[in-house]
C-alpha cells in the first residue's frame, strides 16, 4: 500500500504538471452526426473527414462506430463541412457549418451504394507497421510478411510481447496479460491459449492492439495489460472476402487452408471465417540438472502430429437507426496424436557413467470450445448517448490419454529392465456465462462524457484425472494420483468514469469494483474458499504541445485470478524425473502500472513503462534431492517489477524503401521466498528489432527483417540471448486481386529458448529448440474487394482467458 500511495502522488503531479503547460489554444468544441444508407441505415466503418473552409484543408478524421455515429473532439473555432467515403458507396459533403463554443450536431450523411464507386478511391499510402496512440499502440499486421505464420508468431512481433518456455503469452515482462478477439476476451490461458492462437491463422488478423493501461469499462484483469487481436472482415455490399492455401516445410511438413466471407445486404451484415491445418513438428528439450555430487543430462523429444480447426459466423441487424442487435457463434477443436521420448543419463562430477533411464509416452489428446454472444445497441441521438448490452456462453472441453513406459539401464549396459508402468486418462471442463450492461452520456453544452456500466460471470470448472499402475496382477488403480477437482466462480463489477477535453489537454479517470467469491473442491484434501472486493482505479492524460508532438500518461492498478487448470492439484508427469502439480492455494495477483509517452508524427521518440505486481503466479521447481525428482508448481512471487523504456516507429527512407524499428532496454528484478529462503534475481536488458520493406517493379514486394533479445531474467529463469533473421517475397497477381507469398524464417537457426535456473538446491539448465527455421509458400485470393473492419467487443472477460489445459 506504501508503494501504491507513492504511485498515485506520482501520477498526480504529472496531472499537475501537464495542466500547467501553456493553454495556446483558444476555446474548441465537438461536432458529432451520422452516416446512413439510402434506407436510413447505419453505415459503420466508413471515413469521415472533417474539412476546414475555404479552403478545405484536413482538420480531422475518423471512422463511424458500428451504428454509423461520428464525433469530432477539440474542434477550433471557424467554419467547416464535414465528408463522409466508403468503399461502393458515393461520397457524401455536409453544408458548411460554423463552429463557436457550442456543440454542434451535424445533418445524417447520407451514402448512395454504387457499383463503380472503387474506381473513386484512390490509395494515398499504407499504414506503417506502428501505429502509437495516446492510449494504445496498434500493429498493422498488414505490413508484414505472414506467409505461413499463425497469431501466437504475430504477437511475437508486438513490442513487448516475448513468449516464455512453454509458448505462453508475456507482456511488458509479466505473464499476467489478458488476450483478447475483437474486443472479446478469449477465457483460455496457458497451453489453451497458445494452441488457440496457433490455429489462427495469421492472414484473418488486421491489427493488434496493445493497450497496457485499459479503461474502467473493461475488465480489470490482466495486470500487465491487454492485447486485442481484430480480425479482418469486408464491409463491401454483397458477397466478398478472401480464401487462403498454405504449405509449409521446416523439419517437418504443414499444410492449411481457410476462409473469410461476408454477406452485406439492406439491414443485414452476416459473416464467416472457417480454418483448417494440418501440422507435423517437432520439440526437443535439452536439461542438465545438478543434484549434490551427480549430473543428469537429460533429453526430452516430442513429435506431434496435429489437426485444428476453427469457425466463426454470426450476423448484424440494423432494426432502425437507433438500434442494433447482433448474434455470433465461435469455435473450434484440435486433435494431436504424439510420441515424446526421454532420455536421462547420469554421471558424476568428474563424469564416471551412473547409469540411465529412458520412457516412451504415447500421448493422445483432443479438445473443443464454442461461444455464443448477443449484443444489443441503442442510440439515443447522434451525440454519443448510448446504451449497450451483451451475454455470453462459453464452454470448454479437453481429453488426455497417455502411456508412460520406464526403462532402466545399468551403467555401460545396452539392455535394460522394465521400471515404472503407468496410464493417464484426464479430461477436463469448463463453462462460463457472462452478461454486462454499458451507458455512455455526453453532458449537453459541455466537453464531458461520462461512463458507467456493470458486469456479471459464472464460471463452473470441472476436471478428473486417473492413474493405473502395472503390477503383476495387470493394470490397477493408482489413488495416490487419481483426483477430482471442481471449481465455482462468481465476479460481479461496477465502473463509473468521466472524460473531458480542456484546450489541448484530454483527461479521463475510472473507478471499477470487483466482488470475487470462489470455491474449489478436491476429491482428496480440503474446500478452498475465497471471497474478496478489490477496487481498480485507472486515469489518462494527453498533451497536444502542436500538431506535431504530443505527451501522455496512463496509470491503473489491475489483478491476474489464477488459470483454472492451475488451481486443480493433479500431478502430470513429463518423464521420470520431471513433473507439474497446481496450486489450488493460489492468490490473485495484483499490480500498478505507469506509462509515460512522448510521440512525434506518430513516432514513439520515447516511451517510459513502470510494472510492480504483487502475488504474481510463476512456476517454480522444487527439487527432491533423494528422489531426484524436479517438481514445477505455480507459486505465487512476492514481489516483481520491470522498468522499460523503448522508442521507435515507421521511417520512409526512400520512396520504395520503408522501415519499422524497435529499440528497447529493461530492468527486471524479482523478490520472493522460497522454502524459508530469500531469492532475489536482477537484470539489466535490451531488444531490437528491424524490418524493412523494398516496393519493387512489376508488383513485388522484398522484406527483410531481424530481431535480437539480449539475456534477461523471466520469472525465477535467467534467459540467454536468442535471434533471428527472416526474409519475404509478396507478388500481386491479377490486378492486386491475389498474392503469393514466399517465406524463409530464422534463416540461420538461431532462435532458441535457452536459460538457467539457479535458486536454494535447484541448478538446472534448459535448451529448447523448435522448427524455428521454416519455408512457406502462401496464395491469398480476394473474393470481391474492399476495406476491412473489426468487430464489435461483447460482455467478454477474463473468465475465458483463464481456461488452460
Amino acid at each position: 500500500m506504501h508503494r501504491f500511495s507513492h504511485f498515485r502522488c506520482l501520477f498526480v503531479l504529472l496531472l499537475l504538471a501537464l495542466s500547467a503547460l501553456p493553454q495556446r489554444a483558444a476555446a474548441q468544441t465537438t461536432a458529432t452526426g451520422l452516416v446512413l444508407d439510402q434506407a436510413g441505415q447505419p453505415l459503420p466503418f466508413a471515413t469521415v473527414v472533417l474539412l476546414a473552409l475555404p479552403d478545405s484543408t484536413v482538420a480531422g478524421s475518423q471512422t463511424t462506430t458500428e451504428l454509423g455515429a461520428y464525433t469530432f473532439g477539440s474542434v477550433k473555432p471557424g467554419r467547416y463541412c464535414v465528408k463522409a467515403l466508403l468503399m461502393s458507396y458515393t461520397s457524401a459533403r455536409s453544408v458548411a457549418f460554423g463552429v463557436a463554443q457550442e456543440a454542434i450536431a451535424v445533418p445524417a450523411l447520407h451514402l448512395a451504394a454504387t457499383a463503380t464507386a472503387l474506381k473513386e478511391v484512390t490509395v494515398v499510402g499504407t499504414p506503417p507497421l506502428l501505429e502509437q496512440h495516446a492510449d494504445r499502440t496498434v500493429v498493422n499486421v498488414a505490413r508484414l510478411n505472414t506467409a505461413g505464420e499463425t497469431a501466437l508468431d504475430i504477437l511475437k512481433k508486438a513490442p513487448g510481447v516475448t513468449l516464455d518456455k512453454d509458448d505462453n503469452v508475456v507482456y511488458r515482462g509479466s505473464a499476467g496479460v489478458n488476450v483478447l478477439i475483437d474486443g472479446k476476451l478469449t477465457y483460455m490461458s496457458g497451453a489453451a491459449l497458445s494452441g488457440y492462437l496457433k490455429s489462427l491463422p495469421a492472414s484473418a488478423i488486421s491489427q493488434i492492439e496493445l493497450m497496457p493501461n485499459p479503461p474502467a469499462s473493461m475488465d480489470a484483469a490482466g495486470t500487465a495489460g491487454v492485447l486485442n487481436i481484430k480480425l479482418r472482415r469486408s464491409q463491401l455490399p454483397g458477397l466478398s472476402g478472401t480464401y487462403t492455401l498454405g504449405l509449409g516445410r521446416g523439419r517437418y511438413e504443414k499444410s492449411w487452408a481457410g476462409t473469410n466471407l461476408a454477406y452485406n445486404v439492406g439491414k443485414v451484415r452476416l459473416f464467416a471465417r472457417l480454418d483448417a491445418g494440418r501440422y507435423n513438428s517437432f520439440n526437443r528439450l535439452t536439461m542438465i540438472r545438478h543434484i549434490r555430487d551427480s549430473i543428469f543430462n537429460q533429453e526430452n523429444l516430442w513429435r506431434p502430429l496435429t489437426y485444428t480447426g476453427t469457425y466463426s459466423t454470426g450476423a448484424d441487424v440494423a432494426l432502425t437507426p437507433k438500434q442494433s442487435l447482433g448474434i455470433q457463434l465461435r469455435g473450434g477443436f484440435d486433435r494431436t496424436n504424439a510420441v515424446s521420448t526421454s532420455n536421462s543419463v547420469t554421471t558424476d562430477q568428474a563424469g564416471t557413467p551412473g547409469g540411465r533411464r529412458q520412457m516412451t509416452n504415447p500421448q493422445a489428446s483432443h479438445g473443443t470450445n464454442q461461444a455464443l454472444n448477443f449484443y444489443y445497441r441503442y442510440a439515443f441521438d447522434s451525440t454519443g448517448r448510448e446504451l449497450s448490452a451483451a451475454a455470453d456462453y462459453v464452454r470448454y472441453t479437453s481429453a488426455k490419454d497417455q502411456s508412460f513406459h520406464n526403462m532402466t539401464f545399468a551403467p555401460g549396459a545396452e539392455q535394460g529392465r522394465p521400471a515404472e508402468q503407468l496410464r493417464s486418462n484426464a479430461s477436463s471442463e469448463t463453462t462460463i456465462r457472462a452478461a454486462k450492461l454499458d451507458y455512455v452520456h455526453p453532458f449537453a453544452g459541455t466537453k464531458w462524457r461520462a461512463e458507467t456500466g456493470v458486469k456479471t460471470s459464472w464460471v463452473t470448472s470441472r476436471s478428473a484425472i486417473q492413474f493405473d499402475q502395472l503390477l503383476d496382477s495387470g493394470w490397477q488403480l493408482d489413488g495416490l494420483r487419481t483426483n477430482q477437482f471442481t471449481y465455482h466462480e462468481h465476479i460481479s463489477a461496477g465502473y463509473v468514469s468521466m472524460n473531458t477535453t480542456l484546450h489541448h489537454l484530454e483527461l479521463k479517470a475510472g473507478l471499477r469494483g470487483e466482488l470475487t467469491q470462489t470455491t474449489g473442491t478436491p476429491a482428496v484434501g480440503s474446500r478452498i474458499d475465497r471471497h474478496y472486493f478489490q477496487l481498480f482505479p485507472s486515469a489518462f492524460a494527453s498533451y497536444q504541445v502542436d500538431e506535431n508532438n504530443q505527451v501522455s500518461a496512463s496509470v491503473s492498478r489491475r489483478i491476474t485470478r489464477p488459470a483454472y487448470q492451475n488451481l486443480n492439484p493433479f500431478l502430470n508427469y513429463t518423464d521420470f524425473y520431471t513433473a507439474q502439480q497446481g496450486n489450488p492455494f493460489l492468490a490473485p495477483s495484483l499490480s500498478q502500472s505507469l506509462v509515460l509517452n512522448y510521440l512525434h508524427k506518430d513516432f514513439q521518440v520515447l516511451s517510459l513503462s513502470y510494472l510492480h505486481e504483487t502475488n504474481s503466479v510463476n512456476n517454480v521447481v522444487m527439487q527432491n534431492d533423494d528422489t531426484k525428482v524436479s517438481t514445477s508448481t505455480p507459486q505465487n512471487l512476492a514481489e516483481t517489477s520491470s522498468l522499460t523504456l523503448s522508442s521507435g516507429g515507421h521511417t520512409d527512407l526512400t520512396k520504395f524503401w520503408g522501415t519499422d524499428n524497435q529499440l528497447s532496454g529493461s530492468y527486471t528484478q524479482v523478490r520472493t521466498t522460497l522454502q524459508d529462503q530469500s531469492v532475489r534475481l536482477a537484470s539489466y536488458s535490451w531488444s531490437v528489432s528491424s524490418d524493412h520493406t523494398f516496393t519493387l517493379p512489376r508488383s513485388y514486394k522484398l522484406l527483410v527483417g531481424g530481431s535480437y533479445d539480449s539475456p534477461g531474467v523471466q520469472g525465477l529463469y535467467h534467459t540467454k540471448a536468442s535471434g533471428a533473421v527472416n526474409l519475404g517475397l509478396k507478388k500481386q497477381l491479377w490486378a492486386e486481386k491475389a498474392t503469393l507469398s514466399l517465406r524463409v524464417a530464422d534463416v540461420f537457426n538461431t532462435n532458441r529458448f535457452r536459460s538457467t535456473l539457479r535458486y536454494n538446491n535447484v541448478n538446472q539448465t534448459w535448451n529448447n529448440q523448435w522448427e524455428s527455421r521454416r519455408v512457406t509458400l502462401v496464395f491469398t485470393c480476394k473474393i470481391g474487394s474492399g476495406k476491412t473492419q473489426a468487430r464489435r467487443a461483447a460482455a467478454s472477460s477474463d473468465e475465458e482467458n483463464r481456461v488452460g489445459n
